[in-house]
């Protein structure tokens, strides 16, 4: 159909029919190569050599052209940056030029006014040599007895009026327009100052340079830098921007925005009206330097040389060398890569065909180590799991009966302590044991002893795990046997160290509270051995809870002198018991329950609680604990047992007055 084409017209249903053809094709196309493209990644990047090679070329090549091309870039916006501001410099000097010369000018018509003309003749000659085209006037004031005067070529426009807003006098850019037809705007550096002589005001010198080409060639003389079209952005309704006068500057000039070669300057330009309100907007100059120009310039206050070389010349050469060097590096690197991927791949292939093997159930497949490098331990590695798989079955079933070992052994552990409703009439006992593994070292039990008594111990086995547990279920034999003829708590405890001291390990000891509580008479005594304190919260004073720690050396140190020493440390104490008091026994593993700072739970803050949630019941308060706790530790992982046990009197013993009348 596109030859058919060539030969004329086609019919309109045989043009519709060739869109429609030609979709088909665009879209049939797209398939194809979208298939292609699958089948050819699927193919081509297989092979992880080839992975290897094209993965080299983004992490070293890439990268290298991407610096490069970085710094290219950077390169040319400094280079037209540094071109502008050259520009930019050297119209300011023109600008502060023109504006010396009107200063000085009518300096001199101020103090010798009869010799205006050869006053303004002699300035207009001195700056002529620099200027060609300036033009000089003066414009007397109203009523002056001076004359208008005018030298130079005023191409532009007749000697203009001077507008309110330049009474202090100006320097700068303004916009004119063209006398002719054309309706185009130029640009003209113009300086005005003021006369003023003994009598007063006389006039007003104004002085003109075009912005035109002979004006451009000066300025490239001074910087290196070749001015070229203008274009002025006034800020009327419906007339271009700033940046679009910037582009269409630029596509004046012809050259576009080429790297190293063309950029742009701004200049600040006036709207030279009668208007009491100054009108300044942009204008837009497209320049044209040489970046060895540029390089010239810059380098030419360094008069240092090297043999017979300039200083530029030598950071020339310097960066050519370090150029060809680096392309030497990349291509040694590339052929190192190369090689290194070749070396990867073959012990990878390898690999694959081993693992293959071992997948099918061939465990006594060997790999060749043809390297003693990382890749050769690897598949002496291999060899060795291959070897020893089985033997990790076999491992994973012992582990797995371990488990379940522990799991009974936990289920035994929790056995040993009270079972069922705490009840003791008197007396809210509620109790908790949180172990940190599946077996722990903590432990608490509770003892209804004759004449209507109750024993309360908690302890802690140093360490955690099996050896632990097993020491806390040898403690509640003892202790059960041991508190129906000790009475005493000190005595109990005493015993206790004497016979389980023969029995633990030297690195191991246990650290207990027991206390007897006489339900008849009021009272609790008790006794601390090494373990953490108790918190006594007394009914009268319910904002003062009071933590007790007697003294007392830790059971089951095997060292000389360790059972006399443990006798005399011991301090056995009692409290007399009201309505409403709580005792509260606990091990570290409360106190020492660590949030994700390491910040402890610690000892204040469990009194707290209980001062302030003391009116609840033993349970309520236990769980009001334990949400504390929770909400303290937050997402941190437990790292001790957490054993506790809460005693809140109910009501009144029978022998409750007395011990109050003695408190």
């Amino acid at each position: 159909m596109a030859l058919v084409r060539q030969t004329g017209a086609l019919p309109a249903v045989v043009d519709v029919i060739s869109a429609i053809a030609t979709i088909g094709v665009i879209v049939s196309l797209i398939d194809f190569l979208w298939r292609l493209f699958v089948l050819a990644k699927r193919h081509l990047l297989w092979r992880v050599r080839r992975k290897l090679i094209i993965s080299y070329i983004f992490m070293g090549v890439v990268p290298a052209m991407l610096i490069i091309g970085f710094f290219v870039l950077a390169a040319s916006i400094v280079s037209m940056s540094l071109s502008a501001y050259l520009f930019k410099d050297g119209y300011d000097a023109i600008v502060e030029d023109v504006g010396l010369v009107a200063q000085a000018a009518a300096a001199e018509i101020g103090r010798e006014p009869a010799r205006l003309r050869e006053t303004l003749t002699s300035n207009y000659n001195a700056a002529f040599r620099r200027y060609p085209d300036l033009s000089l006037a003066f414009i007397p004031r109203e009523g002056s007895p001076y004359k208008a005067f005018q030298i130079g070529p005023w191409e532009h426009e007749p000697p203009p009026p001077i507008p309110a807003w330049a009474v202090d006098g100006f320097k700068g850019t303004v916009s004119v327009p063209r006398q002719d037809a054309s309706g185009e705007v130029l640009l003209v550096i113009r300086g005005v100052a003021h006369a003023r002589g003994p009598a007063g005001h006389a006039g007003t010198v104004v002085i003109d340079l075009p912005i035109d080409d002979r004006t451009m060639d000066y300025l490239y003389d001074r910087t290196s830098v070749k001015g070229g079209a203008a274009a002025v952005a006034t800020g009327e309704t419906g007339d271009e921007s700033p940046a679009a006068a910037a582009v269409r500057a630029a596509q004046v000039q012809g050259s576009g925005w080429g790297l190293f070669r063309h950029s742009v300057a701004f200049l600040e330009c006036t709207r030279w009206t009668d208007s009491n309100v100054r009108q300044d907007h942009p204008a837009t100059v497209a320049i044209t330097y040489s970046l060895g120009e540029l390089w010239t310039r810059l380098t030419a206050a360094q008069a240092l040389r090297f043999s017979n070389l300039e200083l530029s010349n030598v950071f020339l050469l310097v960066f050519g060398l370090l150029g060809v060097l680096f392309l030497i590096i990349q291509a040694v690197a590339l052929i190192m890569g190369l090689a290194l991927a070749r070396s990867i791949t073959s012990a990878i292939h390898e690999m694959f065909t081993g693992t293959e093997r071992v997948r099918h159930g061939d465990f006594t497949h060997r790999i060749q180590v043809a390297s003693r490098d990382q890749l050769g331990e690897l598949a002496e590695s291999f060899n060795q799991m291959t070897g020893s798989i089985e033997g990790l079955l076999q491992t994973a079933a012992e582990k797995k009966r371990l488990e379940e070992e522990l799991r009974i052994a936990r289920q035994i552990q929790m056995s040993l302590l009270p079972r069922g409703p705490l009840g003791f009439p008197g007396l809210g006992v509620t109790a908790l044991c949180v172990p940190a593994r599946e077996v722990g070292g903590d432990y608490y039990d509770f003892f209804h002893l004759p004449d209507d008594r109750l024993g309360i111990l908690i302890a802690d086995v140093s360490g955690k795990g099996t050896s632990a547990a097993l020491y806390m279920a040898e403690l509640k034999g003892l202790v059960l046997a041991l508190s129906q003829t000790h009475h005493s708590p000190r005595d109990l405890l005493i015993e206790v160290n004497r016979i389980i001291s023969d029995n633990l390990d030297s690195r191991s000891f246990i650290t207990m509270t027991y206390a007897v509580i006489d339900r008849r008479a009021g009272v609790m005594t008790y006794c601390r051995a090494g373990h953490t304190p108790l918190i006594y919260r007394p009914a009268e004073a319910p904002d003062d809870a009071q933590v007790l720690i007697p003294s007392g050396l830790v059971v089951g140190l095997r060292i000389p002198g360790a059972a006399e020493k443990f006798a005399d440390l011991l301090d056995e104490q009692r409290i007399d018991l009201a309505t409403g008091d709580i005792i509260t026994l606990y091990t570290d593993g409360i106190t020492e329950s660590m949030n994700a700072a390491g910040d402890l739970f610690g000892d204040a803050r469990l009194s707290r609680i209980i001062e302030e949630h003391g009116h609840l019941s033993s349970g309520e308060l236990r769980e009001r604990i334990l949400r504390e706790i929770e909400a303290f530790v937050g997402g941190a992982d437990q790292h001790d047992d957490m054993t506790m046990i809460l005693v809140k009197v109910d009501h009144a013993f029978a022998a409750e007055p007395a011990a109050l009348a003695t408190r």
